[in-house]
């Protein structure tokens, strides 16, 4: 994978952390609104994951963020 795709990727992962405290969440609570595996919640958010398209829409779904947010700095 090219450096710039690791960074977007490591980028993606903080966002999704940062908003996901900012709305109060633990990573067991959006794990579970997910219907996922919290250690999979945080593997998205070191970055050691790269999550689908479907489960980013669903992610900036619970987080109540447009997916581009996501993506923002």
């Amino acid at each position: 994978m090219a450096k710039s795709s690791i960074q977007v990727i490591k980028g993606l992962g903080k966002k999704i952390q940062k908003l996901r405290k900012e709305k109060g969440f633990i990573q067991e609570d959006l794990a579970e609104q997910l219907r996922l595996s919290r250690t999979y919640i945080g593997y998205i958010e070191q970055g050691r994951e790269i999550p689908s398209l479907k489960l980013l829409i669903r992610i900036a779904s619970k987080l109540e963020v447009h997916i581009g947010d996501l993506f923002k700095k």
